[in-house]
């Protein structure tokens, strides 16, 4: 599996997200309504929108990306990882887009779930924020094998379109170390918003790219990188 990809082409991405708002009431008037209106099959039947409001980091139209950590392999035994991380969404997006601005127009894209939630998210919010989407996220006429997205989630489903499996417990049963040893995506908004620790989230959303980089290397066949085989680029 994976037999021909090249992981020296390979960047393995992660977003963290989190409310656009530390909560309901200081949303826009229009902006309620339209929260309301989006999430009202979603939300259980005695579940207020304000209760709802702290989920709102998953959608790209009333969430905002607090942190993107990248990974790239220099060598099969040797991975580097950085991440933008602050309050400035707009400069984290930027940094990002300069990244990808300077790699290979065909160097791949990998993520666990990247097709339904990263990748596209990116793209929304780099719209919204009036900036240019890279080469290597545009989509839009592309016939699905000319598309470098690499998805851990798709490629463990084999064609079965019925269940989710998460990177945690495909992480624990090819014995890689679990990424969610400290929080897992439930908690990034309040641990943004309420402790207002971008460094928590920073490490956080690196251990998930290492970890899908370790998966994707277990997909290959091959031994994962270990720990001292890894540097975090500050």
């Amino acid at each position: 599996m994976l037999a021909q990809l090249d992981l020296q082409n390979l960047l393995v991405l992660d977003i963290e997200t989190a409310p656009q708002y530390p909560n309901f009431h200081e949303l826009p008037e229009n902006l309620q309504l339209l929260w309301d209106k989006k999430t009202q099959f979603q939300r259980k039947q005695d579940e207020s929108p304000a209760e709802f409001y702290p989920r709102a980091g998953i959608w790209a139209e009333f969430g905002k990306i607090i942190c993107i950590s990248v990974g790239v392999f220099k060598s099969d035994r040797q991975l580097r990882v950085k991440s933008f991380c602050c309050d400035d969404e707009v400069e984290i997006l930027r940094d990002f887009i300069h990244l990808l601005n300077n790699q290979p127009s065909n160097l791949i894209l990998g993520a666990h779930n990247g097709k339904e939630f990263d990748f596209p998210y990116l793209c929304r919010r780099m719209l919204i924020n009036g900036l240019s989407i890279p080469t290597q996220l545009q989509i839009a006429g592309k016939k699905p094998w000319e598309i470098n997205h690499l998805d851990t989630l798709e490629l463990w489903k084999f064609g079965d379109y019925k269940n989710y499996t998460s990177l945690a417990l495909l992480a624990a049963i090819f014995n890689i170390p679990t990424p969610k040893d400290d929080i897992d995506g439930s908690m990034v908004g309040d641990v943004y918003w309420k402790e207002k620790n971008l460094e928590r989230i920073s490490t956080y959303c690196q251990k998930d790219v290492i970890t899908t980089a370790r998966l994707i290397q277990k997909f290959k066949g091959m031994d994962m990188v270990k720990d001292e085989q890894i540097t975090i680029v500050a």
